[in-house]
């Protein structure tokens, strides 16, 4: 309402009251004596005008005017303040309609790369100390200069060197590598959990060469997957799941057919979905699916997407009612599955992979154990065990196991 629309109304109000007092004070004078007139009491304004009646002012005689002018004043001192509050409400709601475009573009800018100086990764800063080798050879530029596109970030001061613990540099000599000769490289060293790291950086030292090579594109998202599991740090998990995730985003614009893009940005939306409230876990959970499924149909014959799809399968089957209420109540429809769809998805893997992963038998052995079927729970926790513990999975794993191999032999 307008401070102009406002002095309109008070002026009405004034009027209106006035003509109110005009006539009750006619009314007075033509009365007859001894006839009282009952007048319905005044809702309380904030406490402060107290019921009464039109008949006990009159009773009043030449009093009776100056009362109800005095009351005018203070329905009229309340309207004011009313109105004054609800035009600074009004100027609140504006404020916060001009600050919500803000807040997206800071947001934006923090999952685009604009990351402030204390979220840059320590693995970033020992890449700074190796880079004086590979600038002679054209592969990066300055790692002084912030440059931000498409999550991939080259910012590093001084400020940034004393946030985390320095790493040891693991590449102290890095040779001129073609893109094929990298991939292959990175994808050999990842096969090792101890070279991850490793296969990280090389990637960080090529990304300005290679950085719109599709097949260069989703291996960095991967990669940024790999740090994510093996930080302990939650900062640097965070931040190395943010970043992962607006790669995958990039991967699946740019090359929408391709499966492993499908599948990374899933895996880095579920990473990201561990810092998020419960509605954009949710999101995130529709979200994982679809490109599972995506992934599926271009890559029928990867093992790890149906242990995925099995992980989800069984996570959802173990749903509470209430939490499916929640999905259902936020989103229009509700999560469903069974464990049944989980332990044929585990059973593919296996046809697919045999003895793919600790953890895989470990959820079959679970799926067996709900169907109340010991003897094959048992026998996949036997083949669970004689699998060596390599990874944080394995060794988490390794403890599920002994826990449900406890429960089967009670």
């Amino acid at each position: 309402m307008p401070p102009s629309t406002n002095k309109e109304l008070l002026v009405g109000i004034m009027v209106g009251t006035t003509g109110i007092s005009l006539l009750l004070l006619w009314y007075r004078k033509i009365r007859k004596p001894k006839t009282a007139m009952n007048v319905p009491t005044f809702l309380s304004l904030g406490n402060t005008v107290d019921s009464m009646t039109w008949q006990d002012e009159v009773h009043h005689g030449q009093g009776a005017a100056a009362i109800f002018q005095a009351r005018q004043i203070q329905i009229l001192e309340k309207l004011n303040e009313l109105l004054t509050n609800v035009e600074e409400l009004k100027s609140e709601i504006r404020v916060l309609k001009e600050a919500i475009p803000k807040l997206e573009e800071y947001i934006h800018g923090e999952l685009g790369g604009k990351t402030p100086a204390h979220k840059i990764s320590p693995q970033h800063r020992a890449r700074k100390r190796r880079l004086a080798t590979v600038q002679s050879s054209g592969t990066s530029n300055s790692s002084e200069e912030a440059e931000s596109e498409g999550g991939y970030i080259t910012a590093n001061t001084d400020t940034e060197e004393q946030s985390f613990p320095v790493p040891v540099a693991l590449n102290t000599h890095i040779e001129e590598l073609k893109l094929d000769a990298l991939l292959q490289k990175v994808d050999n060293l990842r096969t090792n959990e101890s070279s991850k790291m490793e296969s990280f950086e090389l990637l960080c030292d090529y990304k300005e060469k290679f950085r719109d090579e599709i097949e260069f594109i989703w291996r960095f998202a991967r990669a940024y997957g790999d740090m994510y599991e093996l930080s302990t740090n939650t900062q640097e998990k965070k931040y190395y799941a943010n970043i992962g995730k607006t790669l995958g985003e990039k991967a699946i614009t740019r090359a929408p057919m391709n499966g492993h893009c499908h599948l990374w940005y899933a895996v880095l939306c579920g990473c990201v979905s561990e810092f998020e409230g419960l509605q954009n876990k949710i999101n995130y959970g529709y979200r994982f699916k679809e490109h599972l499924d995506k992934a599926i149909q271009i890559l029928p014959e990867e093992p790890f997407l149906y242990y995925l799809k099995g992980r989800w399968c069984y996570t959802v089957s173990k749903l509470s009612w209430i939490e499916k209420k929640m999905a259902a109540t936020l989103f229009g429809k509700i999560p469903s599955s069974t464990v049944q769809e989980a332990l044929q998805n585990f059973l593919k893997v296996e046809e697919l992979h045999p003895g793919f992963s600790k953890s895989n038998y470990m959820f079959l052995a679970k799926c067996y154990m709900d169907h109340q079927q010991t003897d094959s729970a048992m026998k996949f926790c036997h083949l669970a065990m004689l699998l060596p513990c390599v990874t944080k999975e394995d060794k988490e794993a390794q403890k599920e196991v002994k826990k449900i191999s406890t429960f089967l032999k009670r």
